[in-house]
């Protein structure tokens, strides 16, 4: 064998060895950008680009879900701007996105603290909401653990959720049941979620039920009975709000939501600026047909109040509620697109409970209603199971159970015993 046949030979090992050590190295490489694309982690919100990606999270996730209704990016907005959000005074809030290896946001969540609320329970109490996920444990987990780990660091020592950073009707508990479209600024998510919520040890603090009712199916003899004994006390008169005399109609409102619900736990009274705030923000979309008042002897003693289900429209906005959105709504409205209303809240003064006058006044309204033909049928706001007497008066008015929301709590010290949220007497 000659020299030249060695080097030749030597040659050839030398560039297989190199080759390999290259294939070697494009594995490694590549192994390493496969890990790092099944990785995820946490980026808070801290910018209008990550704002505006937090609320664009769900747009992907329920992209082929015929049910899903987009919220107004303002409604969401709005919850996280101290300058819209009194609960800022004595509250915070923060947000957080789930991103994969490949940057693609694949859930969200967001943590607060409305430290009157919280202050109210045994254990300190902060919440979660705005979940979103893709159905994967780690990924959920990982959300959950640092909404959890925020409050922890805040004091907290348990977090109800999904909830909202505001009032009760809106954004509150989990879809357990019923997955049909949402109504105006309810929650709708994937069945997976329960789930997730559970698994990561979530427990039931209360069952949340919503109502349907056809607008023409009759008033059950029963409360027509009890009605008509009404009827016949002159003292007591019903009559429709009139946009005229808003303000008349507000202090009634607030005179009977503060008796109405002055007996449940943490409540707190309204104030005659809130009740204002309300009606202003209802007036540009209330029809008037809608929000009746009972009254004795000239003293404002019930009211029941409802909107046009909103998300009839708001469906067809994308989330935008722009000039081109406003009048997009107007015209939807003015063709009467609306054929479901939404009952928001429903109050009757303590010493005028049990006499039938939540029937007189929805008769009162459904002799208005009925002949117009406009509205099909009735979407009661939901109702917890902590109420059973308004849950026994709902369903005796023939309605059916249409959905099914659940508030979930977990204590942070496991050892500690679990308690549902307390009945109302």
């Amino acid at each position: 064998m000659t020299k030249d046949t060695i080097n030749k030979r030597t040659l050839s090992i030398d560039m297989i060895m190199e080759i390999l050590a290259f294939i070697h190295k494009i594995r490694k490489q590549d192994i390493s950008a496969k890990s790092k694309r099944s990785k995820m982690y946490i980026t808070p919100v801290v910018s209008a680009s990550d704002e505006q990606a937090f609320i664009e999270i769900p747009v992907a996730l329920y992209a082929s879900d015929k049910n899903w209704i987009r919220p107004l990016d303002k409604d969401i907005k709005a919850v996280f701007d101290p300058a819209r959000n009194k609960l800022f005074k004595n509250g915070e809030a923060r947000r957080w996105i789930l991103v994969d290896g490949e940057g693609k946001g694949i859930g969200r969540i967001a943590a607060f603290i409305d430290r009157n609320r919280a202050g109210s329970f045994k254990q300190p109490t902060g919440g979660i909401g705005f979940f979103e996920c893709i159905n994967n444990t780690e990924a959920a987990f990982l959300l959950f653990e640092t909404a959890k780990t925020w409050l922890e660091d805040r004091g907290m020592e348990a977090m109800d959720g999904p909830i909202n950073f505001g009032e009760k009707d809106r954004f509150w508990g989990l879809l357990v049941e019923g997955f049909h479209e949402p109504a105006y600024c309810n929650n709708y998510n994937f069945p997976y979620y329960r789930e997730l919520f559970e698994a990561y040890g979530f427990q039931t603090y209360f069952e949340q039920l919503t109502f349907l009712r056809q607008t023409a199916t009759p008033i059950p003899e029963k409360y027509r009975q009890k009605a008509a004994k009404i009827a016949e006390d002159p003292k007591y008169t019903f009559e429709h709000i009139r946009k005229s005399q808003l303000e008349k109609y507000t202090l009634d409102f607030l005179t009977v939501y503060n008796q109405a619900w002055g007996t449940h736990d943490n409540f707190k009274a309204m104030r005659v600026e809130q009740a204002r705030s309300l009606m202003k923000q209802l007036k540009p979309v209330m029809d008037p047909l809608l929000i009746w008042f009972a009254y004795y002897d000239g003293q404002p003693v019930g009211f029941f109040m409802m909107l046009p289900e909103l998300n009839q429209v708001f469906k067809r906005l994308n989330g935008q509620l722009g000039l081109i959105g406003k009048l997009k709504f107007l015209y939807y409205r003015w063709i009467k697109v609306i054929t479901r209303i939404h009952g928001v809240v429903f109050g009757i003064a303590p010493e005028h409970q049990g006499k039938g006058l939540e029937g007189a006044i929805i008769m009162a309204a459904a002799n208005k209603l009925q002949p117009l033909k406009q509205y099909k049928d009735i979407e009661m706001t939901w109702i917890g199971d902590f109420n059973p007497k308004m849950i026994n008066v709902v369903r005796s008015l023939g309605v059916e159970t249409y959905k099914k929301h659940i508030t979930y709590r977990k204590l942070f010290d496991a050892s500690i015993p679990f308690q549902r949220s307390p009945i109302i007497k």
